[in-house]
């Protein structure tokens, strides 16, 4: 329910909110940097995911406790949120970055907002604007850039196809994300729908990972940052507490502060900073053709995202339009790696 405040009050909390709002694409950003190193030092990408998606359950499972109405009321999109939101992203992000750059991964992974557009032209046939399509040119040149193309592919093809898939989940978390966004008074909590979608996401992965046979040893031992030896429980904690619960946690709180525009703006520098922590920490460098093939993926992105659906467009064309609206009305807001 809206509450009248003063000017003054406003500009503060919107300045409260761009805060959360950077804090949130920081810790989402530097999620990647942080886990390679554990995946390098024997770690399979699958266990690394299994820890992080099952630490930050366990921090939020009392908010799973408050609010276990929406197992009754929400059964369906907590599976879906659990299932492509958290275990799909997380699987498909992780495993590409072991294999190609965390900046490269995360900038095919931002392709989503143009192929939720995709979607919705050629799979929902609902038109979308001249804007948007630009915006999806712009993302798939600059992705071209990326990957180098002219090299023939330098990039590892596996590597690049599991990126693609995080991205292939981002859609379907963004389609998702419109389901009940109407609701009103009877939307689910967003936090609700986090801390039980890391459930699921933890009961997926326990199947899928095969956390058992993993090598506790290695989180007893260190690993390396472009050389520098690091505690892997270190690198294992900032993946779980800070990447994960804080990222979530900021970026709902943001998003309640800022208007959604404003907050999917803000969330395109996760690519950015994803980067620059690889460069500084792990030493992983882009020639200039990819840095400029980052920055027109990122221009692409945020235009698909802030384009206004054409008349009569709706559901998923007005996600990305509006930068996860229906997240901030009752659904779950940067439901990112």
């Amino acid at each position: 329910m809206p509450v009248h405040t003063s000017e003054s009050s406003k500009g503060q909390g919107g300045r409260v909110g761009l805060g959360l709002a950077l804090g949130s694409a920081f810790a989402f950003g530097g999620s990647g940097t942080a886990a390679k190193p554990l995946i390098e030092a024997g770690l399979d990408p699958l266990h690394v995911v299994w820890l992080r998606v099952a630490g930050a359950a366990l921090v939020m499972l009392p908010l799973a406790v408050r609010h276990r109405d929406l197992v009754r009321r929400r059964p369906a999109l907590l599976a879906g949120f659990g299932l492509l939101a958290v275990a799909g992203v997380q699987a498909f992000y992780f495993a590409s970055i072991s294999r190609i750059p965390v900046g490269v991964a995360l900038l095919v992974e931002y392709l989503a907002p143009a192929m939720v557009l995709g979607w919705v032209r050629f799979v929902q046939r609902r038109p979308v604007t001249r804007t948007a399509a630009a915006g999806v040119v712009l993302a798939v040149g600059g992705l071209a850039c990326v990957v180098e193309v002219w090299a023939g592919l330098s990039f590892d093809v596996l590597g690049l196809l599991l990126a693609l898939g995080a991205a292939c989940c981002q859609v379907g978390y963004f389609v998702l994300s419109d389901q009940g966004s109407d609701a009103g008074n009877e939307a689910p909590d967003p936090l609700g729908v986090i801390a039980y979608g890391l459930l699921v996401g933890t009961a997926v992965l326990t199947v899928v990972a095969r956390p058992w046979g993993m090598d506790w040893a290695v989180l007893g031992g260190s690993a390396r940052m472009d050389g520098r030896p690091v505690p892997a429980w270190l690198l294992l904690g900032w993946v779980v507490l800070i990447a994960t619960v804080l990222a979530y946690v900021t970026g709902v709180v943001s998003v309640r502060r800022l208007s959604p525009q404003v907050a999917g703006v803000v969330a395109c520098l996760e690519a950015v900073i994803a980067t620059v922590l690889a460069w500084v920490l792990l030493g992983e460098h882009l020639s200039a053709p990819q840095v400029i093939g980052g920055a027109v993926v990122l221009v692409g992105a945020f235009v698909a995202q802030r384009s206004v659906p054409g008349k009569g467009a709706a559901g998923a064309a007005e996600v990305v339009a509006s930068g996860g609206e229906g997240l901030e009305r009752g659904e779950v807001a940067a439901g990112r790696r």
